[in-house]
């Protein structure tokens, strides 16, 4: 059984990672850390990381970037692992999280899905196939139109899996007004799109003479990124100190 601290417990993320919890044998939650305390839980909740005072094997962090610096010096100073999902993270907290992983066990990915994670490496392996026979690569993301950043982190994560593939050899491109000229063919296109109340829809698209290929994602709602969180937290429990990824919990499944 994994214990769990859960870190921004009554967020959205938090609530729908405690729905999943509550029917998984092989975890528990047995802690929250949240400052909104409007919701009604079955365990205890602190105002930060530093008052928790029961025992437990990882936490899984959904909260705020404000917040990250703090639960990373928690987690260094009390050798606990940490599931890191908050997004928007400034270069020094970056720094932080590489420095943290030194002395624990860090896990932080762009995305949590464990099918956004697998599209990662099969976007690898079909950019060296059809790169090299003159294919060109876009990719157009989807979401909410209360998404703050565009584009999203997973899509330039989807480019960044496309051009290790090419040695880093491609451009990226964000949008096309500003310039009249021919696609160059060393270039990745990333087009972004917000709308309603879409959760995520990432496509990545190969286009070649007379064929396009098509890898697609898409996500109906946010459990899919609450699921891959509970996995990597039952991976990361007693794992030694270092930076892990969403790869190793699939390939560990």
């Amino acid at each position: 059984m994994t214990k769990v601290v859960m870190h921004g417990c009554n967020g959205h993320m938090g609530r729908v990672i405690t729905e999943i919890c509550a029917k998984d044998n092989d975890i528990e939650i047995v802690a929250g850390v949240d400052k909104y305390k409007e919701v009604e839980n079955k365990y205890p909740v602190f105002d930060s990381i530093d008052e928790v005072n029961v025992d437990f094997d990882v936490v899984i962090d959904f909260s705020n970037a404000a917040a990250v610096d703090g639960l990373l010096s928690y987690c260094e100073n009390s050798n606990k692992p940490v599931v890191l999902c908050t997004t928007g993270l400034s270069d020094e907290m970056l720094s932080h999280v590489d420095s943290a992983s030194k002395k624990v066990a860090v896990l932080r990915s762009a995305n949590m899905s464990l099918g956004i994670n697998t599209l990662f490496d099969l976007c690898k392996k079909a950019t060296q196939v059809f790169a090299d026979a003159g294919f060109d690569i876009e990719i157009v993301e989807k979401h909410h139109n209360q998404k703050l950043d565009a584009p999203s982190g997973t899509a330039l994560a989807l480019a960044d899996a496309c051009n290790d593939a090419l040695d880093e050899k491609y451009e990226y491109c964000y949008g096309r007004a500003d310039r009249r000229e021919k696609r160059p063919k060393n270039e990745i296109g990333i087009s972004a799109v917000r709308g309603g109340n879409i959760v995520g829809e990432h496509e990545v698209i190969f286009a070649g003479l007379d064929e396009v290929i098509t890898i697609k994602h898409t996500a109906y709602s946010k459990s899919v990124f609450a699921k891959g969180a509970v996995e990597a937290a039952k991976f990361l429990a007693g794992k030694p100190a270092g930076m892990y990824d969403m790869k190793e919990v699939i390939a560990n499944k």
